[in-house]
């Protein structure tokens, strides 16, 4: 089951300026890559505090709804080149090629969001001639409405960390008690002011990512997209009128769509779309599911005010992650005040005589709501695609089955992003679209690489993690695994009174002391992840993070003093 794009969870300005951060074209602008420090004024080799550094400037997402000022803020500095991770060196494998031809476009895309604008912009960069599809701007998707910026930007990522940072006020109010600050009378919530000031941001990136795309040479096309043969697609404007656009390549890159589980009253439901644009707030809310959008949306609610019920069919939620930070994240939920309702499974929803909702359960519960939300997985947007019409292979859950290169088994028409259901990111997806660019039109072939890619869900407190789960390192290891722990109170609860510890781990390798995974369960989670992500990538040891010196007072120092495992595993794999 699809976790859907919500995981690109960069708390960046917005997920466009992080785009346009890493493109070929704005390093040129934004940044002085290490192959130019040479040439650079400021560079005299044997004096490290002469050289230039890579730097970026962006708006934190926290203040994206605060007038405009014209300090920027949020800087940070990196030291090494800005590159695209590969693992070409390791497909022996190259794409099918496609034969020439008379047509009118070298590209066509259809869908216009994380994967499908950076694969569109990269390849125009490379001189191709580029028309991108995507529906009408609308936050709530529907077969007739999306908008350039796709869900991350306009129903996702973006929206919901907005409505993350909303509802984290109430606990800031709560701790501000300990620190001397008193409020007269109780904080007052507006849930249509914060709607609507998250609509008008969202409006603007949609209208950032137009520019985006224009300033790249890329044409935009409004309407739906449909496959009529391998080299030719029918789009169906919002007016009616139909047009033919033929291309060498085809790329699709139409996302997913929320999945509703199939009970009876599953009409009343809403899902994560109508949830980010709801009218009234909602006193009490009951979420069907426990996956990032279930546990994210529960904090969201639960810190505005709402009584919140949460019910999933899992022992705990969050399944496929780390058993142990399952059961951490269940504890917060709980501690916090919703109400958890494991191992159990919705029956149907009823509308009752006064316009609210009941969920009923195989437990012989009847939950009642203002609103009952689905969040039951994503689904690969592939109805009504024309698939068929170009031969082009789903598998069963609709999801588009394509080779490491992110071509299917047509050759003309590639698919990135989560229509092809591999890892369901905004980042994955940006890296798939690169790559796909890269190969297809800069003569650089590249495939993604799938390894040791960080995530985070932004529950509160949030949980990050990248590599494998302490399961996952058990059954691959020849040798035994080393599980470094630590749970402790943070040092802002000491004053604030707040009785929620930070939980931290480490996977190791007991033979090469290479770090496996890491987790970790607490306040800024995700940043401090995204370093160790980096770390991951370069192969870090547990020596090297022990060698490490820590930066005090921090959360993050203690990934570097875990000294004694908590426990030693033998690895499943290992030698007779």
């Amino acid at each position: 089951m699809a976790a859907g794009a919500y995981l690109a969870k960069a708390s960046l300005a917005s997920t466009a300026r992080l785009h346009a951060l890493i493109s070929p074209t704005s390093v040129s602008k934004s940044f002085t890559p290490l192959a130019t420090l040479s040439r650079h004024p400021g560079f005299a080799p044997g004096f490290p505090q002469a050289k230039p550094l890579l730097t970026s400037s962006f708006r934190p997402i926290s203040r994206s709804l605060r007038p405009r000022r014209a300090t920027r803020l949020g800087n940070f500095s990196l030291v090494s080149r800005v590159t695209m991770s590969t693992a070409a060196g390791e497909v022996t494998d190259r794409p099918v090629p496609v034969e020439d031809g008379d047509y009118e476009w070298d590209l066509v895309t259809i869908g216009v969001g994380s994967g499908g604008t950076r694969a569109s912009r990269i390849a125009a960069s490379f001189g191709a001639k580029v028309a991108a599809i995507e529906l009408p701007f609308n936050p709530i998707s529907s077969d007739t409405q999306g908008g350039v910026g796709g869900t991350c930007v306009l129903r996702g990522c973006v929206p919901k960390k907005i409505l993350v940072y909303g509802s984290a006020f109430s606990s800031e109010f709560e701790d501000a008690a300990g620190f001397g600050w008193s409020i007269p009378g109780a904080p007052t919530f507006d849930w249509k002011h914060l709607i609507a000031n998250k609509t008008r941001e969202i409006e603007r990136l949609n209208g950032v990512y137009k520019r985006i795309l224009g300033n790249a040479g890329v044409t935009l096309v409004e309407g739906r997209g449909k496959l009529v043969d391998p080299h030719t697609v029918e789009v169906t404007s919002p007016d009616g009128s139909v047009q033919k656009l033929t291309a060498k390549h085809i790329l699709i890159a139409v996302g997913g769509r929320p999945h509703l589980i199939d009970i009876p009253g599953k009409e009343f439901a809403i899902t994560s779309d109508e949830a980010l644009s709801l009218a009234e707030f909602p006193k009490r809310v009951v979420i069907v599911g426990a996956g990032y959008i279930a546990v994210e949306f529960a904090g969201i609610f639960h810190g505005m005010g709402a009584e919140v019920h949460l019910v999933y069919r899992q022992p705990a939620p969050l399944r496929g992650f780390d058993e142990e930070m399952r059961g951490v994240v269940a504890q917060n939920l709980g501690t916090r005040g919703m109400k958890l309702h494991p191992s159990t499974n919705p029956t149907k929803v009823e509308k009752t005589a006064t316009g609210t909702y009941v969920l009923h359960t195989d437990k012989g519960e009847a939950l009642e709501a203002d609103v009952v939300m689905f969040a039951t997985g994503r689904a690969p947007s592939t109805h009504n695609l024309g698939l068929e019409n170009a031969g082009v292979e789903t598998d069963s859950i609709g999801a588009i089955k394509v080779s490491a290169w992110s071509q299917t088994n047509v050759p003309s028409v590639w698919a990135v992003g989560d229509v092809t259901n591999r890892i369901n990111l905004t980042p994955v997806a940006l890296m798939e679209g690169h790559c796909f660019a890269r190969t297809v039109f800069g003569n650089d072939p590249d495939t993604p690489d799938f390894e040791n890619v960080a995530s985070a869900v932004f529950c509160q407190p949030p949980l990050a993690v990248v590599g494998m789960t302490e399961k996952q390192a058990v059954e691959s290891s020849s040798s035994d695994v080393l599980v470094f722990t630590s749970s402790f109170n943070p040092m802002k609860n000491t004053i604030s009174g707040r009785t929620e510890k930070t939980y931290m781990k480490l996977l190791v390798d007991s033979e090469t002391d290479r770090v496996l995974g890491a987790s970790m369960c607490g306040p800024d989670a995700a940043e401090i992840m995204q370093g160790l992500g980096i770390a991951m990538k370069c192969n870090v040891t547990k020596k090297q993070f022990d060698s490490t010196v820590g930066i005090h007072p921090t959360a993050a120092e203690e990934f570097v003093t875990m000294r004694t495992p908590t426990r030693r595993l033998p690895g499943m794999k290992k030698k007779e």
